[in-house]
């Protein structure tokens, strides 16, 4: 198993027609994601490398049966995406835009919990890398060949230290289960205690990596979470030790404002909730193989 994304899933590209779209659309195909519609206003009948595009979600949905979808379509017109996805009764959504207004995310968030919770859909992002359940599918922008198949879970707010612990541990031989971005901005789909609520549930997740940073209180929560209700390991590393407060670094919800939102607080109260926590980014990998070692004895 895996979570959110499995080779069954049958994915729709929001947006599909535009560049970077097309170019990581030919990369999910490549890697065998099984991508069965794209939509985009006005270009319905056209196809996309062999892909028919549709006007709206509901012609999409209607079909081609989609059930997870990749939005890549430009900031003022992500949220109304997303909540179109959600109307079309997706199951998994996937938002790439990086620089959707928080209002926008705000009214998303709102709309979506008009759904039943076990009808609503899940959404990771916005300003996110995306989801890949190695060897199955690959769902967002993230370069498939460093990730091996596994039992290692994945979740991180920044891309590229997704990807660097992704092939730390490619290096050791250590395998992948499902890695999830949530991305950096400050109102997103998931939060960290979200995926490692699925992560404690998933059979084939047995340890979980998760990559926090500066700002927010995320991690404190994740930590609550994992104090209280997690059996598996989990590892962490928390970026911006050294980023000074009040100043906004790299990603939008990266700002300290309050207690608990610096790295340092951060690296404190993991720790005390029984996470092991990497120093620096360069022993993610060794961190993940230490602490897996210390399972098997």
């Amino acid at each position: 198993m895996s979570i959110y994304l499995d080779r069954s899933s049958r994915v729709v590209v929001q947006g599909i027609t535009g560049r970077m779209a097309q170019f990581h659309t030919k990369e999910m195909l490549d890697y065998g994601t099984n991508v069965v519609a794209g939509v985009v206003p006005g270009k319905g009948g056209e196809t996309v490398m062999g892909i028919p595009v549709f006007n709206t979600m509901k012609e999409a949905a209607a079909a081609t049966a989609c059930d997870t979808s990749l939005v890549f379509v430009p900031p003022p017109f992500a949220a109304d995406s997303i909540m179109e996805a959600a109307d079309a009764g997706v199951r998994y959504c996937v938002c790439i835009t990086d620089g959707i207004p928080a209002q926008d995310m705000i009214r998303v968030k709102r709309y979506m919990m008009r759904y039943p919770r076990e009808r609503r859909m899940v959404l990771t992002g916005p300003n996110c890398a995306g989801t890949i359940s190695p060897g199955k599918a690959l769902l967002g922008i993230m370069p498939g060949h460093i990730y091996l198949p596994g039992n290692v879970g994945i979740v991180s707010r920044s891309g590229t230290l997704g990807y660097e612990a992704a092939q730390q541990l490619k290096d050791r031989g250590i395998g992948i289960s499902t890695s999830v971005g949530i991305g950096g901005d400050p109102i997103n789909g998931s939060s960290f205690r979200d995926i490692l609520e699925r992560f404690e549930a998933d059979p084939d997740t047995h340890i979980i990596c998760m990559i926090g940073e500066i700002g927010g209180p995320q991690e404190a929560e994740a930590a609550a979470y994992i104090q209280e209700h997690m059996t598996k390991p989990v590892i962490a590393y928390i970026a911006g030790l050294t980023a000074p407060k009040g100043r906004t670094m790299g990603h939008a919800g990266a700002i300290i404002s309050a207690f608990g939102e610096s790295a340092s607080e951060k690296v404190e109260i993991l720790t005390a909730a029984g996470v092991t926590v990497a120093e620096n980014p360069s022993v993610i990998g060794e961190t993940v193989a230490r602490v897996m070692k210390k399972q098997a004895a």
